[in-house]
């Protein structure tokens, strides 16, 4: 498979550009401390500003392998970096996933988009504009045929957002959290010829 690497995207309202050790201030202040922001993700709050640092010293060394993909959401009017959205293979961590996706090329992995914006941003359409981007990113910049999408139940509002780029319901999983605990998810998918067919004012 052909990867790209973190490059700088930019949408209207956002850049989208890799993160730095120099963002743990805001991502610490802006979302990664709130326990309301990482209720349905994998990982817990982060206990302090040296926590948000070591977690982003440890990223900036992956930046150089084309497969990582990891973005800080930058406001360009304000210049608050106030979340994150990322692409990643969720088969290395789910491996149950191999038998749940019948008619898709699992060869090179499941690649699925991962985000979350602290909220004082939410309601904004800011995560579908990222979203939105990241999907035209990797379509026009990889030679992936699909990628793939999921939402805890319980939060059917980033499974809006995943519709509204795109991503069609395909059937439901359970996930599971760093420290093991169950999740059940709605899992979707966006194939690339779907994603060529869609009018180019609804990317």
């Amino acid at each position: 498979m052909r990867h790209a690497g973190t490059q700088e995207i930019e949408t209207p309202r956002l850049l989208l550009r890799r993160l730095m050790p120099s963002d743990a201030p805001m991502m610490y202040a802006n979302w990664a401390n709130d326990p309301e922001v990482t209720r349905w993700l994998r990982w817990t709050p982060h206990k302090d500003v040296a926590e948000t640092q070591e977690l982003l010293s440890a990223w900036a060394l992956l930046y150089p392998n084309e497969d990582y993909y990891q973005w800080a959401i930058v406001e360009k009017a304000t210049g608050q970096v106030f979340g994150s959205i990322s692409i990643y293979n969720s088969l290395l961590g789910e491996p149950a996933q191999r038998n749940e996706w019948p008619g898709f090329d699992l060869s090179e992995g499941i690649w699925e988009p991962g985000y979350c914006i602290g909220r004082a941003w939410w309601g904004k359409g800011c995560t579908t504009e990222a979203l939105k981007a990241l999907v035209e990113y990797w379509f026009k910049n990889t030679d992936s045929n699909w990628l793939a999408c999921s939402h805890a139940v319980e939060n059917p509002a980033s499974g809006k957002v995943m519709m509204k780029a795109g991503f069609v319901y395909d059937h439901e999983a359970v996930y599971h959290k760093f420290d093991g605990t169950a999740i059940p998810c709605k899992c979707y998918a966006l194939t690339r010829e779907y994603y060529k067919e869609q009018p180019l004012r609804q990317r």
